[in-house]
């Protein structure tokens, strides 16, 4: 989501080279981080879950972030917030900057949705290989986050005197409406399914615990009836069984249709606590991927509110004065979020860190 970009009252450029300097760095963090994301998660078999397919969607709009972006945004901060080239290129620069923004926490709302589902409905959760509700998800995504960014391209942008020294948006209405459809709407709906489904395993954990009990409190019965049985030696030796072996050819068909689950005395599942087990099932590593989806919401919320806040305010109050210097803080906050992703998860993912690391290692012992 832009910034409003604008023009120094001044006749002279006041460059802003600590804004450039910082501002290179910040666009190569976000690339050498967000690509050893995706290609831990192409390369790593282990990281192959659902949830960090989400996080390569995320980690891919961060990318373009700082190909399509950053670049031109630093170029003019570096002016001090003069713009010099063509509004169409402006208008380029609107439209990729609130797409990438609104793709971001549609990814994050995305996985919310999926990770939902995979707690509260397991029993019709990922059933195939393949599951057309997640490609659905990633599609949805990014088609809803090009539709909120449309009207830049349609010609909103096109209002009589537009100043050809700064970029922004033009349309006060349009900048509420984007602010709601992207920051305002989502955030309260992705933090109620991440409560559910972080009470949906909570719940899987005590089903879980209470069959761990029974299953110690059947072995202790087991070991107290055991202990009151006269000693071995005592018995008479067993008579040993005499089948021949065309009979044992003649069973052979039946045993075959033996369901183990039947001879079971204590089955694993039990109609009350089945699904459960199937979660159990399909999270084992998407519950370690699942951990530090909080930070990475956290950390989100952290840099992008106080942008969407200041920048609905101005859009909402014309006689409001909002300094500059506020404005470029809170629009740096936002996009020093996109260096974040890779680093959370090297801090709170094991199996992402491992790959960084073992990536990083081979590095230098090919130089």
């Amino acid at each position: 989501m832009p910034a409003n970009l604008t023009v120094s009252n001044n006749t002279d450029t006041d460059y802003n080279f600590p804004a450039l300097i910082f501002g290179i760095l910040l666009i190569v963090v976000i690339i050498c981080g967000n690509l050893l994301v995706c290609l831990s998660v192409y390369r790593e078999k282990a990281l192959k879950t659902t949830t960090n397919y989400f996080i390569v969607s995320l980690a891919v709009a961060d990318l373009m972030l700082a190909v399509l972006v950053l670049p031109l945004f630093i170029y003019v901060e570096f002016q001090g917030g003069l713009w010099s080239l063509n509004m169409h290129v402006c208008d380029g620069l609107m439209t990729m900057d609130v797409m990438l923004c609104t793709a971001s926490i549609f990814n994050l709302c995305a996985i919310s949705i999926d990770r939902f589902i995979a707690v509260s409905i397991p029993l019709n959760y990922n059933l195939k290989h393949v599951d057309q509700r997640q490609i659905f998800l990633l599609s949805a995504t990014w088609i809803l986050a090009l539709a909120v960014a449309s009207p830049v391209m349609f010609g909103i942008q096109n209002v009589p005197q537009r100043d050809s020294t700064e970029c922004k948006l033009e349309d006060d209405n349009f900048v509420v409406y984007s602010s709601v459809c992207s920051f305002f709407i989502p955030c309260p709906i992705m933090l109620l399914l991440y409560c559910g489904m972080f009470r949906g395993l909570r719940r899987w954990e005590e089903a879980r615990k209470a069959k761990l009990r029974s299953s110690i409190l059947v072995c202790r019965k087991f070991q107290d009836a055991t202990a009151s049985l006269p000693p071995l030696d005592s018995l008479p030796p067993p008579l040993p069984p005499i089948i021949k072996r065309k009979e044992l050819t003649d069973m052979k068909p039946e045993l075959k249709d033996i369901n183990l689950e039947e001879l079971d005395p204590y089955p694993l599942d039990s109609p009350d606590d089945r699904p459960y087990n199937n979660s159990a099932k399909i999270n084992c590593r998407e519950r370690k991927a699942m951990k530090v989806l909080p930070v990475v919401v956290g950390a989100f919320l952290f840099c992008w509110t106080p942008f969407f806040v200041v920048h609905t305010m101005r859009a909402l109050c014309a006689t409001c004065y909002i300094p500059p210097w506020l404005m470029s803080i809170v629009t740096w906050l936002g996009y020093v979020n996109s260096a974040l992703n890779p680093i959370i998860y090297t801090v709170f993912n094991t199996e992402f860190r491992n790959y960084f690391n073992k990536f990083l290692h081979s590095c230098c012992i090919y130089r």
